[in-house]
C-alpha cells in the first residue's frame, strides 16, 4: 500500500480534509479577505472543543455504554467558582486553577462513585451528577458576572507567534493524551476493556481503577476548559457550557474514534472541532439560523455513524 493511500485509511484524516472543504468554501466567499481572522477563530474555539473531546473521548473508549453527560455543569461550576476565588485578581490565579481541578476531580469521582456503588449506568449517573453540578453553580453564582484577572483575560485572548494561546495549551493536552493512549500501560488497558470488559477481567486488568482513573480524567479536563472559558469569554455564565454536551461527543464520533470503544483518534478530535466551528461558520456566512445549525449538526453525526458502521461491517 502506497503512502496515500495508507494515510486515506486513517480514520482521523476525513475529519480534517472537511474541515479544509469548508474552510475554502468560506473564505471564497469573502475573496480570501478573512482568511488569518477565520483561522485564527477556529483554532481558538475549536481549543474548548479539543479540550473537552479528548475527555470524553477516553470515556467513550471504555466501551458501550460509556459517556459523561455532565461536562457542560463541570464547566460552568469551575468557571463560576474560580472567577469568583480569584475576584479579579492576578495573584490568585493559580488558586484559582488548582480549586477548578478540585471540582473536577469531585465531580469525577461523584460520577464514578454513581456508576460503581449504586451500579447506576454512567449516562443516568453522570446526568443525574450534572443537575447537582449545575444547581450547585447556580447557588454558588447568584446572578453574578465576575470578570477574570487581567493577566488571564489577555492570556486567553492573545496569540504567540500568530497562534492562539488557548490552541497552544489545547495542543500540550493533546499531545499528553496521545502520549498516555500510545505509550503507557493505562492507554492499552484502555483499549482492552473498550474491545471486552470480561476479557479484560480475565487477563488481570484493573478494570475499576482504570475506569475510575478515566472518568477522573474526562471531569478534570472539563473544569479546565471551564476555566480558560469563562476567562475567555470575560466571565462566567450559567448557560456557559451547554452547547458542549452535544460538541464534546459529535466531536469524538466525527473524529473518527470507535463509538463502540476500544479505538480512539486524539487527531480526529482537531479535524472534528475544527469543522465542527467553521460549519457553523459557514452557515452563518450565508445567513442561516441556529434551529438550521443544530439540524445539520445532527444530520453530520448520525451520516458519520452509518459509515462507520458501514466500513467496519465491510471489514469483517
Amino acid at each position: 500500500m502506497t503512502p496515500l493511500l495508507s494515510l486515506f485509511g486513517k480514520p482521523w484524516i476525513w475529519s480534517w480534509f472537511a474541515a479544509f472543504i469548508v474552510w475554502f468554501l468560506t473564505i471564497m466567499v469573502t475573496l480570501g479577505a478573512s482568511t488569518l481572522g477565520l483561522s485564527q477563530a477556529a483554532l481558538t474555539f475549536a481549543a474548548f472543543s479539543v479540550i473537552v473531546g479528548i475527555g470524553q473521548m477516553f470515556v467513550i473508549t471504555l466501551g458501550p455504554g460509556n459517556i459523561d453527560l455532565s461536562v457542560p455543569a463541570t464547566m460552568t461550576l469551575a468557571g463560576t467558582v474560580a472567577l469568583k476565588l480569584m475576584n479579579v485578581q492576578n495573584g490568585l490565579i493559580l488558586p484559582g486553577f488548582l480549586v477548578a481541578l478540585l471540582i473536577g476531580l469531585v465531580v469525577g469521582l461523584g460520577n464514578y462513585a454513581l456508576i460503581k456503588a449504586l451500579r447506576i449506568p454512567p449516562i443516568i449517573a453522570t446526568l443525574s451528577m450534572s443537575f447537582i453540578v449545575q444547581s450547585a453553580a447556580i447557588w454558588t453564582n447568584r446572578g453574578l458576572r465576575i470578570k477574570p484577572p487581567s493577566m488571564l483575560a489577555e492570556f486567553t485572548t492573545t496569540n504567540t507567534l500568530g497562534v492562539p494561546n488557548v490552541a497552544i495549551v489545547a495542543l500540550l493536552i493533546s499531545l499528553l493524551a496521545w502520549f498516555l493512549l500510545e505509550k503507557t500501560i493505562y492507554g492499552r488497558w484502555i483499549s482492552a476493556i473498550g474491545q471486552s470488559m470480561p476479557a479484560s477481567r480475565m487477563a488481570g486488568i484493573p478494570v475499576d481503577g482504570t475506569r475510575f482513573v478515566t472518568y477522573l480524567f474526562c471531569a478534570v479536563l472539563a473544569s479546565v476548559a471551564g476555566y480558560l472559558l469563562a476567562c475567555f469569554s470575560g466571565g462566567a455564565a450559567l448557560n456557559m457550557g451547554s452547547e458542549y454536551l452535544l460538541t464534546s461527543i459529535a466531536v469524538v464520533v466525527i473524529g473518527g474514534t470507535a463509538v463502540a470503544g476500544g479505538d480512539s483518534n486524539v487527531p480526529g478530535i482537531w479535524g472534528a472541532s475544527l469543522f465542527m466551528f467553521l460549519v457553523v461558520s459557514m452557515l452563518n456566512t450565508y445567513g442561516f439560523g441556529a434551529g438550521i445549525r443544530l439540524m445539520m449538526t445532527g444530520l453530520i453525526i448520525i451520516s458519520v455513524i452509518m459509515l462507520a458502521g458501514g466500513r467496519r461491517a465491510g471489514m469483517r
